[in-house]
């Protein structure tokens, strides 16, 4: 009991200590290459690259909207596919505010407001960054060299998302998530009742399109070879799952550029690197608020045609009073 309430009392302080090492880390990195970093130049390929990465990146985004559709499907929550993508797009860039959690909160509303049962709201909600963080794992295995430690660790990480397993886990996460907000389930029984095996190969797609996002913004700055391109995309999944994982800061920054630049500066030069993580936390920003857009947009479309088809026709109203009037005449 001491302990729990040690660690809920310091708790924030780590969030901000986690914060300030990892921006001093990137300071005096920065400070130490920043003549390098100036040389770094931008061609017309570099651009038709950088673009690429935004469009990876977007497309990205969107399917990870479609795999929490798979993810509430588990659940049997009342969810269509577009309302999922619509409804992930939207809250996601609430990630970047203070707490790194308002875009959970704003899902688990939302999906309240379709008479979603709590419980099963945040538990989707828990659940598929439990999945994003296997998939990176599973990434990351495949990148090591050792044959026989990729193999281990992957048969831990399948096992470790058998419902079975991660049930308990989900249930512990979804009541701590509960009693945070102060709310109660309405569901006794939450968990999964198949394998998300669905789900979690969504997640890999996922983390691999955002790693490809990233080897093409590292591509913009430095020729990158095959195997190189594999390396990289491996110690990105690393760096990525680290800034989701870790309660740094908002949207995993600065924990990511700081692991990203600690793993790969021993093969690249620290200002490739420190370009290359500055240029796709830019990438990522504008893929995202560009899926934000989107979202909305198709949103209001779907609104506006939803409208159009429950108001009749000018042509049909017409045609309407014409028939009663005829009726009228007889």
């Amino acid at each position: 009991m001491l302990i729990k309430s040690f660690i809920k009392r310091f708790k924030p302080y780590l969030r901000w200590g986690i914060l300030a090492l990892t921006l001093a880390f990137l300071f005096h990195s920065l400070r130490q290459n920043w003549q390098q970093v100036l040389t770094l130049r931008f061609t017309a390929h570099a651009i038709a690259l950088l673009i690429m990465a935004t469009g990876v990146t977007l497309l990205a985004h969107i399917w990870s909207g479609w795999v929490w559709h798979w993810v509430m499907q588990l659940l049997n929550a009342p969810v269509t596919v577009t309302w999922s993508v619509i409804t992930y797009l939207k809250t996601n860039l609430a990630k970047y505010l203070p707490g790194n959690v308002w875009h959970f909160v704003g899902r688990i509303q939302v999906l309240r407001t379709l008479g979603t049962p709590t419980g099963i709201a945040v538990t989707g909600v828990v659940l598929e960054p439990l999945l994003m963080a296997a998939a990176a794992l599973a990434l990351i295995v495949v990148s090591q060299p050792s044959a026989l430690l990729q193999g281990g660790i992957l048969l831990v990480v399948l096992i470790g998302i058998h419902p079975r397993v991660l049930n308990p886990i989900l249930k512990r996460l979804t009541t701590a998530k509960l009693k945070q907000a102060d709310l109660t389930a309405e569901e006794a029984n939450l968990g999964l009742r198949y394998y998300p095996l669905k789900p979690l190969l969504g997640e890999v797609m996922f983390v691999l399109g955002r790693g490809a996002g990233f080897l093409l913004a590292f591509s913009a700055l430095e020729p990158v070879s095959l195997q190189d391109g594999w390396f990289i995309i491996g110690n990105f999944s690393l760096a990525w799952l680290l800034g989701l994982v870790l309660p740094g800061a908002p949207g995993g920054l600065g924990v990511f550029e700081a692991t990203a630049l600690t793993l790969l500066t021993p093969q690249f030069s620290a200002a490739t690197v420190l370009g290359a993580v500055a240029l796709y936390r830019l990438v990522s920003t504008i893929a995202e608020a560009l899926a934000a857009g989107l979202a909305v947009i198709d949103e209001q479309w779907n609104l506006a045609l939803l409208s159009k088809r429950a108001l009749p026709s000018a042509k049909t109203i017409h045609n309407l009073d014409s028939a009663n009037r005829q009726e009228a005449n007889h």
